[in-house]
């Protein structure tokens, strides 16, 4: 009998372990473990939730990783705690951030496609990121808003502005989303001239970052100042100015593209 147990009980510690992303409202579930923070990583879900549905989102460390909205928010204590997602970048491994942003844009896509936008019948899921309408076949994906930013140099300053929707009192890089029909390097140009009617030359492509907040895509570029003078579109920017290295403003977080293309700058001019 006792060996029976045993082999059982060595089985399930054999079985593959599941990273569990847990949401309420804009709050993601971290663990406390052996002194830092971690994503829930075990067989089974660590929370009651008897109602949600749980998402098959990808795999990390030969663990799947799952997604899923609780109704009600998990108190702190010794073992767990809730932060926004934004903050979860202070307490988790790059990888981990990644995953809870990927997990994050999911939940978002599952919330806001429940019906066909062509006909309105109830979707069905049928992929773990494709739904269809059983009316029409009309079939749904997560949507991607695609967003530029524009780092623009002057000789040895850069242009950085105060946007008012910014979550802060930093200055960053002028950002817009791309719109129908233009590349994404006239994206850059245009914003960049909408914004601060500044007109930019040379412009080439840095990176890019999935930015879940909700479902976005930030792609980055570098460029040069052409002519024009500033002139704030008002309802976009507070202000704009051109900074040398000397006089930099408080600047975005780390987690940003647009931080990482300062920080490139700071390093290379």
């Amino acid at each position: 009998m006792h060996q029976n147990l045993n082999y059982i009980q060595a089985k399930m510690n054999t079985l593959p372990s599941t990273w569990w992303f847990i949401f309420h409202n804009d709050q993601l579930l971290l663990e406390k473990k052996d002194g830092s923070y971690t994503i829930p990583r075990q067989q089974e879900i660590p929370v009651t939730a008897t109602e949600s549905i749980i998402h098959e989102i990808s795999t990390l460390d030969n663990s799947s990783c799952k997604a899923l909205v609780v109704p009600s928010s998990i108190e702190d204590n010794n073992q767990y705690l809730m932060v926004d997602l934004r903050s979860s970048y202070d307490y988790l491994p790059e990888a981990l951030y990644n995953m809870a942003g990927k997990a994050s844009e999911i939940l978002y896509w599952d919330k806001t496609s429940t019906y066909c936008p062509v006909c309105g019948t109830q979707t069905k899921q049928f992929m773990p990121i494709a739904k269809k309408c059983p009316t029409c076949s009309f079939e749904m994906f997560p949507a991607i808003s695609t967003a530029i930013l524009a780092l623009v140099r002057k000789g040895d300053s850069v242009l950085l502005v105060r946007a008012r929707n910014f979550r802060g009192p930093f200055h960053g890089l002028v950002a817009g989303f791309l719109e129908t029909g233009e590349s994404l390097e006239e994206c850059a140009q245009r914003e960049v001239l909408e914004e601060t009617g500044l007109t930019i030359k040379n412009v080439t492509y840095f990176g890019s970052q999935p930015w879940p907040f909700p479902s976005g895509l930030m792609v980055g570029f570098i460029a040069d100042y052409e002519s024009g003078e500033i002139q704030l579109q008002e309802e976009e920017l507070t202000s704009a100015a051109f900074y040398s290295k000397d006089n930099l403003p408080e600047l975005p977080r780390k987690l940003s593209l647009a931080r990482k293309m300062i920080d490139w700058w700071l390093e290379n001019s």
